[in-house]
């Protein structure tokens, strides 16, 4: 390539990023919160324009390619399931219109073969879920039903805890050796699906499982890494808050919060001393929540990740800010080190594990509980440099890419749905107008798909 032709190749790919609204990071602009709100809800027409052209009726687009991706044989819609919610949320008819018509004529699970039952349970389970509860329409209900059935089969391993994997139309299951999120993360969607439509077998069944888990914690009250669900025997004993882990922790939680159930705040009280014990890890880098052998609690690793991020927003959910605030300031250097957070950072270092970033929320999930719960204005600050980041890096023509390094900022063709039902949801509720969501009278699943009680 000549001089000149470089020139007009980077002048072009300026043009396109200041096109698309995503120029060079802002350092130093105050919050404006009706300009950042507009900036994250046009972010969104932008992701879900790319996908009507170039994925209607697939799972996921692939933004580099212009093409799409199907996480199985046959086509789940998952992300006009997923970011059917931030659609009504950001007041975006037309869309989600168009996105419930695909979705009520389209969406079939009488499918032969095996999906995950965590991740089918998380993103559309739960988005079917809350679509009934914010639009009304019970074929949506309908759909959680009868996808709520065809998971039952997964809880029948001698110890009740489910197996990974479930053939929707037999019932086969796969995948014995699990984890405690897999395992734990089930109960808002399966209990919710109980409450509105009066039957119990969902809430029972994946109580069961969070209770025969909890009752296999260690005698210094950690879980570990992966378990068989057939035996109740650890496999691997790395305790920590990361993935694997996460979400039990943040489900024991909000399954007290929405249910009101004491087995679940004994359950919460129990592991939430035992983490706060022997995970939180002082350096000179921060305050951060590490590895431990659920044995003995003594240090395995000194890692913390994009994943991880969550637990700010759940000890800030639980009322311990103090902690809260402190790793939110970690999140926040982690993030701004490299203009926008690893997969998997080592905190002593501050060198990248895992170099990559794949559009994931929960550092803007977690700035977005801290500003709900304190009203500190800092926390906008911070979410508005992370936004500003992410579309800056991640900017394509046709949506927004996953990053293959943060360091080198090379990019992946990856869009997943949890970008539109999770990051730009997040990024756009803590700038929002007041009254598009009521948060106390809400409880959001992993996925960011707000349950409301609407039961006695």
């Amino acid at each position: 390539m000549t001089p000149t032709r470089r020139a007009r190749a980077r002048v072009s790919g300026t043009l396109t990023l200041l096109l698309l609204g995503i120029a060079a990071p802002r350092v130093a602009a105050q919050v404006d919160a009706p300009r950042d709100a507009a900036r994250v809800r046009q972010a969104f027409l932008h992701a879900w324009q790319g996908y009507e052209r170039y994925a209607w009726g697939h799972d996921e687009l692939l933004p580099l390619s212009r093409g799409h991706r199907d996480w199985y044989p046959a086509s789940f819609v998952m992300t006009p399931v997923d970011a059917y919610d931030t659609m009504l949320l950001m007041g975006l008819t037309d869309e989600a219109a168009r996105a419930k018509t695909l979705i009520l004529d389209s969406l079939n699970f009488d499918r032969d073969f095996p999906v995950q039952v965590f991740e089918i349970t998380i993103r559309l389970l739960g988005g079917l879920i809350s679509a009934y509860q914010m639009d009304g329409d019970p074929r949506f209900l309908g759909l959680a039903r009868d996808l709520g059935n065809r998971l039952l089969p997964a809880f029948g391993s001698p110890t009740g805890m489910p197996y990974r994997f479930v053939n929707l139309r037999t019932g086969a299951v796969s995948g014995p050796v699990s984890n405690p999120a897999e395992i734990g993360t089930l109960m808002l969607e399966f209990g919710t699906l109980s409450k509105l439509t009066n039957d119990p077998r969902y809430y029972d069944t994946a109580k069961r499982a969070v209770t025969v888990l909890f009752a296999r914690r260690s005698s210094i009250g950690l879980v570990g890494s992966t378990i068989d669900v057939r035996t109740g025997a650890w496999v691997e004993k790395d305790s920590h808050v990361s993935g694997g882990i996460d979400s039990y922790y943040e489900y024991l939680l909000k399954a007290w919060l929405l249910f009101r159930d004491p087995d679940f705040q004994r359950m919460w009280d129990s592991s939430i001393a035992a983490v706060n014990r022997y995970l939180p890890d002082e350096r000179p880098t921060g305050l951060w929540y590490g590895h431990a052998d659920m044995d003995t609690g003594a240090r395995t690793l000194t890692h913390f990740g994009a994943l991880d991020a969550y637990f700010a927003a759940v000890l800030a959910k639980s009322g311990d800010t103090a902690r809260a605030t402190r790793l939110m300031q970690s999140i926040y250097r982690m993030w701004t080190t490299f203009g926008i957070e690893p997969e998997e950072l080592d905190y002593v270092t501050m060198r990248p594990v895992a170099a990559g970033y794949v559009l994931r929320p929960e550092a803007l999930e977690s700035a977005f509980y801290l500003y709900r719960i304190t009203g500190a204005e800092r926390y906008r600050e911070m979410a508005r440099v992370m936004v500003d980041s992410l579309l800056h890096y991640c900017g394509a023509e046709t949506g927004y890419t996953a990053l293959k390094s943060v360091v080198t900022k090379e990019r992946l063709d990856q869009m997943e749905s949890f970008f539109l039902a999770e990051t730009l949801k997040y990024s756009y509720l803590i700038f929002a107008p007041p009254g598009t969501l009521d948060f106390d009278a809400v409880i959001f699943n992993t996925e960011a798909h707000p349950i409301r009680r609407t039961w006695r």
